[in-house]
């Protein structure tokens, strides 16, 4: 099988991807396809991310700790931005082509064999665990697809479970309430699981007190973050965990909210270790992070920046870091897309559209993608004065980047799909 194969396997099998339901949620697939590889999942200790907002940042942060530990670390996250292969890396590193249609290729034969049938993220799940196993790593950070019990990565058995937070999201398959989506995501963790956890609100912790845990560890009372200030690049913080303070900790990350994670990954990080970690190991592994998408500042002159925020709670986070931490001084302008399922209003109030000079639609690049004539229709019922529709995100970063003048800000975000458009096209436009 080529790279080129392995895609279009892929591609057959999206069907989440494509229409955004989930006809039968059930671990029984990926559950038979570790089965016949002889469970690579269980090669080795797993560090389990699940939250409605932060996994990503968590994820890499956890990585980067265990690396700088002397561990060679097999990470998988999800979605990519631009390649599939951004989702499998070991010691931060991305899976190769070959390396790719190799494990894929290894899904599809088992398919052919037992006539199961798995979908996309079953089947970048097995590929995972199994490359993994053949690389020999010694240990695994896995980042929850989807809400939790059901997610094709609850076939692991975490050493370490890490909940980072709790919002409404994914309410289709887990709702109404928080609750409702903290029972679901509290799925991963297991008899023998440590338990982070970076939710505060008590009603909240107690679900996760009670899901079965060997032990729990909640932000705010075991651990939290002591001081947060605005740095060069990021955050300047200090923190606080069961067993250290760590003081002028820096995170290459904007947003007060990464201090929050920087927390939870460095409390999971002395879990797995069960010991408190050097300030050097500290120091080395968070000016190694990297988040591609996630408030990333892709030019200056105008100020360029491109943001995942897909929901509600995370797109409340964006505007406050773009307003609050940035405070462009010019005028601003919104480049905005998002998925169908989403409400629009919600979007837009949660990323005060209503305070950006300039608001450019455009459809997510996804068979899910919203139009952008009813993003316009939302822009301008929560009071958005100047509004326009692009046809792609191309165009609307063209419209966007024509407007703007050097004291000017662009913020690019509403869907990952959007961000993943973006990405390259900011990078060649831009000097």
């Amino acid at each position: 099988m080529s790279y080129e194969q392995a895609l279009a396997y892929l591609d057959d099998r999206a069907s989440y991807q494509k229409t955004g339901r989930i006809e039968s949620p059930s671990l029984d697939v990926i559950t038979r396809l570790c089965e016949l590889m002889g469970d690579p999942q269980h090669c080795a200790p797993v560090v389990h991310i699940t939250g409605t907002n932060g996994k990503g940042s968590t994820a890499q942060m956890i990585t980067r700790l265990l690396m700088a530990s002397g561990l060679r670390v097999g990470t998988y996250t999800s979605p990519h931005l631009e390649r599939v292969n951004e989702r499998f890396t070991i010691d931060g590193s991305p899976i190769s082509d070959d390396a790719f249609a190799e494990q894929i290729a290894a899904v599809s034969d088992l398919e052919m064999l037992s006539g199961i049938r798995p979908g996309y993220f079953d089947i970048c799940t097995a590929a995972a665990f199994r490359w993994f196993a053949d690389e020999a790593v010694d240990v695994m950070v896995i980042e929850v697809g989807l809400l939790g019990r059901w997610d094709a990565t609850n076939v692991v058995n975490a050493q370490v479970a890490v909940i980072t937070n709790i919002g409404l999201d994914h309410t289709e398959f887990a709702g109404p309430t928080k609750a409702d989506v903290a029972r679901e995501k509290a799925g991963i963790i297991k008899s023998g699981s440590a338990v982070v956890c970076g939710e505060t609100a008590p009603e909240i912790v107690d679900i996760f007190a009670n899901a079965g845990g060997a032990s729990l560890l909640v932000r705010g009372t075991d651990f939290d973050v002591d001081s947060n200030q605005l740095a060069l690049g990021g955050r300047l913080v200090s923190l606080r965990t069961p067993t250290t303070i760590y003081s002028d900790v820096v995170v290459p990350l904007h947003g007060r909210h990464q201090a929050d994670n920087a927390a939870v990954a460095i409390t999971a990080v002395e879990t797995f270790f069960a010991r408190p970690l050097d300030q050097e190991i500290i120091d080395e592994a968070m000016a190694s992070v990297r988040m591609a998408g996630r408030f990333e500042v892709m030019g200056h002159q105008p100020l360029v920046i491109i943001d995942g925020a897909h929901n509600p709670a995370g797109a409340d986070v964006c505007a406050a870091v773009f307003f609050e931490d940035f405070d462009p001084a010019g005028r601003r302008v919104l480049v905005v897309g998002c998925l169908k399922g989403r409400d629009p209003d919600d979007m837009l109030s949660a990323l005060r559209a209503d305070e950006f000079d300039l608001v450019v639609c455009c459809p997510a690049p996804s068979p899910r993608g919203m139009p952008a004539t009813d993003l316009v229709e939302a822009a301008r019922r929560v009071g958005c004065d100047t509004v326009e529709s692009a046809v792609s995100v191309e165009r609307a970063i063209d419209r966007a980047l024509n407007e703007a003048g050097p004291d000017d800000a662009i913020l690019v975000t509403g869907s990952l799909y959007v961000v993943g458009a973006a990405r390259p096209h900011v990078a060649k436009a831009l000097p």
